[in-house]
């Protein structure tokens, strides 16, 4: 599962507290709780309980959300640089901030999860080898015979993370093509929308491809084409930023709800399903594409300056604090799950309560996460992010334009 990998700080340099959108990390923190509470719904059974599990199991919509969330931060100076007519931000620089920022905690995760599984084996467990090792640790584990080569019981949420690496290395590319090929180096902001909904395509065109065709292996279901769209939703915010588009909680957030109960129904496929026919796929796709996007607008996009309710209760201090480690949660959480189920509960996999198994397991996580969060990079805030321009000038000329990020 993303985060989680995730909707991390998108490669921006630090910048000052006034500068700081509090409400996006509290936003991490949601999309990490989210992807703990299905991963507790799946180990306790619980998504095959009727409509309730099938609430529970699509809790897996964090994932969206860290993916959109990773395209408004990750693709926001790209978009302010060209707004205000400054040079595009330093590919090199970019790439060591991704660097840094997620392979400390994750190298030692994986590692510290090949130690405790060849003490404590479980099978099957087929990615627990030399060769899973490796593909894990250089976040390949998804090419190839993923499902019986390289999937690793105590990694199975890295996933994401491959599929975050994956943008990471397209975004630059993705940039020219957009705001150099596709708008003539010049801004363009209805070229670039339409450019952006071009990317957003690819999803869908990938699984009819996928599903109708035997031209893609199984485990391409996994790749990057899949989830573009969720990145696409957090591109198209971070261009509407730039615009200076508000965007009212109470419009937006009533729409996501309903679309995640819609999306709980059997139109997004069951889980008992090996493989999800296109129609469903599709559905899912979509529906998660535009709920996580419209959970993270009211945030990237907020109506005034001084804050409302929904950003309040996203900044406040424990969802912050939370947001903070949401990535070290999203790393150890399934090999703490693991415990918790069948050492501390002493449960039996697939029974108990779904809840207890939630609750357990975060209490577990944080303190793991704070510590590994400590040791491998230097703690922060917030995601510092540029607030929007304050006005509609195309030149983008603010705060929100400077390329600081």
């Amino acid at each position: 599962m993303t985060t989680p990998a995730d909707g991390d700080q998108g490669g921006l340099e630090q910048v000052s507290s006034a500068d700081r959108v509090p409400s996006l990390t509290g936003l991490r923190a949601v999309a990490a709780l989210a992807v703990v509470g299905t991963h507790a719904a799946f180990g306790t059974g619980a998504l095959n309980r009727g409509y309730p599990g099938m609430l529970l199991g699509r809790l897996d919509i964090g994932v969206a959300i860290f993916f959109v969330l990773s395209g408004l931060l990750l693709f926001g100076p790209w978009v302010r640089a060209a707004a205000a007519g400054t040079a595009a931000p330093s590919v090199g620089r970019y790439g060591r901030n991704r660097l840094r920022r997620i392979l400390p905690a994750y190298l030692l995760t994986v590692l510290v999860a090949y130690l405790l599984y060849e003490l404590r084996p479980i099978e099957p467990n087929p990615g627990h080898t030399w060769a899973g090792l490796i593909r894990n640790l250089t976040l390949t584990q998804i090419y190839g015979d993923y499902f019986t080569g390289f999937q690793h019981q105590g990694l199975t949420q890295m996933w994401s993370l491959a599929v975050e690496v994956a943008f990471y290395l397209l975004l630059p590319v993705l940039a020219w093509i957009l705001l150099t090929a596709v708008c003539r180096g010049r801004w363009r902001p209805r070229r670039l929308l339409f450019g952006l909904a071009a990317v957003a395509a690819i999803s869908p065109l990938w699984l009819v491809v996928l599903r109708t065709t035997d031209w893609l292996p199984a485990a391409a279901g996994m790749w990057l084409p899949h989830y573009l769209v969720w990145f696409a939703g957090g591109m198209v915010l971070a261009v509407l930023q730039t615009l200076g588009v508000r965007c009212r909680w109470p419009v937006v957030v009533p729409a996501a709800v309903a679309g995640y109960l819609l999306v709980a129904t059997p139109l997004a496929g069951s889980f008992s399903a090996t493989a999800p026919g296109l129609d469903a796929d599709l559905a899912r796709t979509l529906l998660y594409a535009a709920i996580a996007t419209l959970v993270v607008a009211p945030a990237a996009l907020p109506a005034s300056a001084q804050g409302d309710l929904y950003a309040r209760l996203l900044g406040s201090r424990p969802m912050v604090r939370l947001g903070e480690i949401s990535y070290e949660i999203f790393l150890v959480h399934v090999i703490v799950m693991e415990i918790a189920l069948t050492v501390v509960l002493g449960w039996p996999v697939f029974t108990g309560s779904a809840a207890v198994l939630f609750a357990v397991t975060v209490v577990l996580s944080v303190p793991v996460a704070w510590a590994l969060h400590r040791l491998t990079r230097a703690p922060t805030t917030a995601i510092p992010v540029r607030c929007p321009p304050s006005t509609t000038d195309p030149a983008g000329r603010s705060a929100a334009s400077d390329g600081r990020g």
